[in-house]
């Protein structure tokens, strides 16, 4: 049973503790399955860890806040595992592998059900950012997880589904449509948590894809072109791509791209061209 008792927020985790009824609602959206196997990233007082724990799949709960991480430590079944961890530093990959999924003694010969390794969480608005890009670089070190179900801003979630042209358009939202798709499942009012944010939240999943959703020649320069795009994105690519040679403006030529357009009107396949033009313009000629 969740506890009635309400624990104290603190402000420097950015702590907004989820209502029973709408955890309710978060786990259904959720729709937890026999041979899942979750991270939840900050599980706080347990308003969703209990329940998720109540349909028998394993859980790792990790918690930041040392006295949140020990209350919430007595009060779980067996099959949770609380680390007190900043999920940011910590490596869970380890953690998640050893995680194995409750079965009754009258399953024990039947067939193992589908296993997936799922992330959670109704992550502090502050630090939502971070942890996007840490569950992104997990899954491309350690291809465990299938999806990701969090909760966020309101405006951070329309980020992840902006269209190019807009001015929520931008590396976040490259980044993530590289290797997820993304799924809006619930819109959720400041009155869902305590305290009360000053913004709406969205429940959001992040559905991570077997290979990047297009061709891309060289990650690295892949990363370095976007982040340099959108920090100038009021220059014209022409001018915004010069710090990656003299020659750039012949690669936009080569792609076909107007160089008088603006970073953030390109789509997904236009940067993996350009990407792909520069390594090509880099790389040494045979003698």
């Amino acid at each position: 049973m969740i506890a009635t008792r309400r624990p104290r927020p603190r402000k420097r985790f950015g702590q907004h503790f989820l209502a029973p009824a709408w955890a309710q609602k978060v786990l259904k959206a959720i729709d937890p399955a026999p041979g899942d196997r979750f991270i939840e990233i900050g599980p706080g007082s347990g308003a969703l860890t209990l329940p998720l724990a109540e349909t028998g799949v394993p859980v790792l709960a990790v918690e930041i806040d040392r006295d949140l991480s020990a209350e919430l430590a007595a009060r779980v079944p067996r099959h949770v595992t609380v680390m007190t961890a900043d999920f940011l530093k910590v490596d869970v990959a380890p953690f998640l592998s050893g995680l194995e999924p409750q079965r009754p003694p009258s399953a024990s010969t039947a067939p193992e059900p589908p296993m997936r390794y799922r992330a959670v969480g109704n992550l502090p608005y502050n630090l939502s950012t971070p942890i996007l890009f840490r569950l992104i670089e997990l899954r491309q070190r350690q291809p465990l997880l299938t999806d990701a179900t969090i909760m966020l801003q309101r405006e951070v979630a329309e980020r992840l589904a902006a269209e190019p042209g807009t001015k929520e358009y931008g590396v976040l939202t490259i980044t993530a449509r590289l290797h997820a798709d993304i799924d809006r499942l619930l819109e959720l009012p400041p009155g869902a948590f305590h305290p009360a944010p000053k913004v709406h939240s969205t429940l959001i999943r992040l559905r991570f894809l077997d290979r990047p959703s297009v061709r891309v020649v060289d990650d690295a320069l892949y990363r370095r072109l976007v982040r340099a795009l959108f920090s100038q994105r009021r220059k014209t690519l022409q001018n915004a791509l010069k710090r990656f040679g003299a020659n750039a403006h012949l690669v936009l030529a080569m792609a076909r791209i107007d160089g008088q357009r603006r970073p953030e009107t390109l789509s997904l396949t236009e940067i993996a061209r350009i990407v792909e033009l520069l390594a090509i313009s880099k790389s040494p000629r045979p003698s």
